[in-house]
């Protein structure tokens, strides 16, 4: 039985940016079926209550994108009983480790330099675009794991915007969500609610100035230029979504078909 629509989003106190994504319209006139499909930020910080709630979904998978220098900073994610998890990394646990230690302890001066005149989201569209085209073989583990049953699932990274966002953007361009409604529920995380705490070393005004987080503001946005740009790779490097799928990610008509029969109403 289709779960139905949640009267209210829950409340997590140690999990940000959760929600159902069931609901999306399909270009053939269906809709995603509800209860099948969660997305987050990730969970090393669930409460007992967060953690009970989390169980009662029924989750079969839980997709965690983040890398070792995550894990180290923020912790495993909590156990959920009879729930498999399953570790992804989308960004190498190397890579701009140097960078978001100058996110955390940077001075102004140094935040000007690294982000100002539209370096920060220059780096963030790179970062969409080298997911797309290099991490293939991790969306296709998961878009073949959901096709054989992986479901209810789970999908999160830290903030639940970039690597999480793009998973679960790929994961409904394959179930044939309609594209400007894989941008709306992309453009979620911007809720005040759902938004990734940024956090500096100290705890002094300066840390927090409106001119520092204007600078950091685009690493912790969730912009259409972001999604448009891994649309765009897409387009550009395998002619369209079709391609993608069947050549990037050997997801074929049939796995396709077994995918909608999971996740549509």
């Amino acid at each position: 039985m289709t779960q139905q629509v949640p009267s209210t989003e829950p409340e997590l106190t140690g999990v940000r940016n959760f929600r159902d994504v069931g609901g999306l319209p399909t270009v053939d006139g269906r809709r995603l079926a509800y209860g099948r499909l969660f997305r987050s930020g990730h969970l090393a910080h669930a409460t007992a209550s967060d953690a009970a709630f989390l169980a009662s979904l029924g989750l079969h998978t839980i997709f965690d994108f983040r890398n070792a220098a995550d894990h180290k900073l923020e912790g495993a994610d909590v156990e959920l009983p009879g729930v498999r998890n399953v570790n992804l990394p989308l960004s190498d646990p190397a890579d701009g480790a140097e960078f978001w230690k100058m996110v955390r302890d940077g001075n102004l001066e140094q935040l000007r330099e690294l982000l100002s005149d539209g370096r920060a989201a220059d780096r963030m569209i790179g970062s969409y675009r080298t997911i797309i085209k290099d991490r293939t073989a991790e969306h296709r583990q998961v878009l073949h794991a959901l096709a054989e049953g992986s479901v209810p699932a789970l999908m999160h990274c830290a903030a639940g915007k970039d690597r999480a966002g793009l998973s679960v953007a790929v994961t409904l361009l394959a179930v044939g969500v309609e594209r400007e409604a894989v941008m709306t529920d992309y453009l979620e995380s911007n809720a005040a609610h759902r938004r990734y705490k940024v956090h500096r070393s100290g705890s002094a005004a300066s840390a927090y100035t409106p001119e520092v987080m204007e600078l950091l503001s685009p690493l912790f946005d969730a912009r259409a230029e972001y999604l448009t740009a891994a649309f765009d790779t897409i387009e550009e490097t395998w002619g369209g979504v079709d391609a993608y799928l069947e050549q990037g990610l050997a997801v074929t008509p049939r796995v396709r078909e077994r995918l909608r029969e999971r996740f549509l109403d």
